[in-house]
């Protein structure tokens, strides 16, 4: 067995140990009860400290491998579980055709930039001469460095915000690893880091963002390998990071130098915030990704990934072996939107009725002493007495919402449903009957749980 270890393991890091020893172990090569060699006897083959031997053995141990039974050694569980159902999964309403469904998180389509004059404009232009060339079309690349929120050392064009966090995740995260997130966070980020065998940390956040003194004691407790964030829009909050909370995050992320902070911007241009990002205090160490899917189109599928040249290089090598770039049609249709004053205006359009929409809604469910946050984006979160109770109420009306559940990282003192607000025209008054009912339905009197937070948040 030893043997075996020993030839799994290419880097003798403590995360790499972990990594061979898990291979083997979902391979089925290291049994079920099967009884792992000492940590002094691993050590000592491998040519490193029992220390760094013990910590790979309680990544394991955290990740259900293996387990630890004092004196009498440590041994294989079985194969890694296979992961819960997706998170994402669980965003789908599952009730079929209903006649209003807010649960997608998509865009309104009618208030999406025009694609066929953009389309004319480029026509059968002939952007691809050979497989190695470039990602990204010279001309978008030069408008997208003049709309990053800071000089990226390198950049590139992946398809769309999900792929681009795949990716970057593939690239930091090995297995055992800490990553702290918002709690709440968006599931598909959630669902990504679990199949990437990393150990999900929520960081508590307040409307803007994620709280200083709640990271810098994640930050001290858990020695992460990366945060990943949303730096406006926040899904499913709203919540935007301000100057003032970038200035203090980056203090205390100062002292971690080892930490990569990934900074999912999906919503884009339709934000009402301004852009912001962490790269203005630590360029170095921020990732950021550009989504365009909200502002121009989900079927573009494309999003903007810059930021520290190790990062970006490994992603746009690893792409070699795969699709190799995004298409550069698309590519161009998106550079022809971001250049036409006409797809501007429409972005800017959308903009504005979005914000509309959030506080219209938001209005009118203050009024009926429901709890919701809705700042920026095109999403609401509502607090709800029993999010099972309020779905089906909803659904009753032809309704339907995502739940609230998988976006919870740690239990959030209170349940909640997430609207998609953007898609919501009129009829304000009469919905927002039908959700501050639903809100209540099902409301417990036996005081077992919590008191919701005043803003929605834990």
């Amino acid at each position: 067995m030893l043997g075996l270890i020993t030839a799994a393991v290419d880097d003798r890091s403590a995360r790499g140990i972990a990594a061979g020893v898990s291979r083997l172990v979902t391979a089925g090569e290291l049994p079920s009860g099967a009884r792992l060699p000492t940590v002094r006897d691993v050590a000592r083959q491998l040519g490193v400290s029992p220390t760094t031997v013990s910590e790979a053995w309680r990544s394991l141990a955290r990740a259900g491998a293996i387990e630890t039974r004092g004196r009498s050694g440590s041994f294989v569980i079985g194969s890694v579980p296979p992961r819960r159902r997706l998170r994402y999964a669980q965003l789908g309403n599952g009730l079929g055709n209903v006649a209003r469904d807010y649960s997608t998180g998509v865009p309104d389509y009618d208030l999406l930039p025009v694609l066929t004059a953009s389309l004319a404009r480029v026509g059968d232009a002939r952007l691809t001469t050979s497989y190695l060339e470039a990602p990204v079309l010279p001309a978008l690349e030069t408008v997208l460095r003049q709309r990053w929120p800071y000089p990226p050392e390198q950049l590139t064009v992946v398809d769309g915000a999900l792929d681009a966090l795949d990716r970057v995740t593939a690239t930091l995260v090995r297995f055992g690893d800490h990553v702290l997130v918002e709690n709440p966070a968006f599931p598909p980020v959630l669902d990504l880091l679990e199949a990437a065998g990393a150990t999900v940390v929520g960081v508590p956040m307040d409307e803007h963002g994620m709280r200083p003194e709640a990271l810098g004691a994640a930050l001290k407790a858990y020695d992460p390998v990366a945060v990943f964030l949303q730096p406006r829009a926040h899904n499913p909050t709203g919540a935007g990071l301000t100057a003032r909370r970038v200035a203090e995050l980056a203090v205390e992320l100062a002292a971690y130098p080892q930490v990569t902070i990934v900074e999912d911007d999906h919503a884009g241009d339709i934000a009402t915030g301004p852009p912001v990002s962490l790269g203005t205090r630590l360029p170095h160490r921020t990732v950021h990704v550009a989504g365009f899917s909200k502002s121009h189109g989900p079927d573009l599928r494309l999003a903007a990934l810059g930021g520290p040249a190790a990062v970006i290089t490994a992603v746009a090598d690893r792409r070699l072996l795969g699709p190799g770039w995004s298409s550069r049609l698309l590519q161009a249709v998106l550079l022809d939107l971001l250049t036409s004053p006409e797809a501007e205006a429409r972005v800017a359009a959308a903009r504005e009725v979005y914000a509309q929409r959030r506080a219209t809604m938001l209005a009118e469910l203050a009024a009926r002493d429901v709890t919701a946050t809705a700042a920026d984006g095109i999403n609401l979160w509502m607090t709800v007495d029993d999010q099972q109770m309020a779905m089906l109420a909803l659904a009753a009306h032809g309704i339907a919402v995502a739940p609230g559940a998988p976006f919870a990282v740690t239990p959030l003192g209170a349940d909640h449903v997430r609207i998609t607000v953007g898609l919501i025209r009129d009829g304000h008054a009469e919905l927002a009957d039908i959700f501050a009912a639903a809100a209540r339905a099902g409301a417990r009197g036996s005081g077992s749980r919590s008191r919701p937070h005043p803003r929605g948040w834990r």
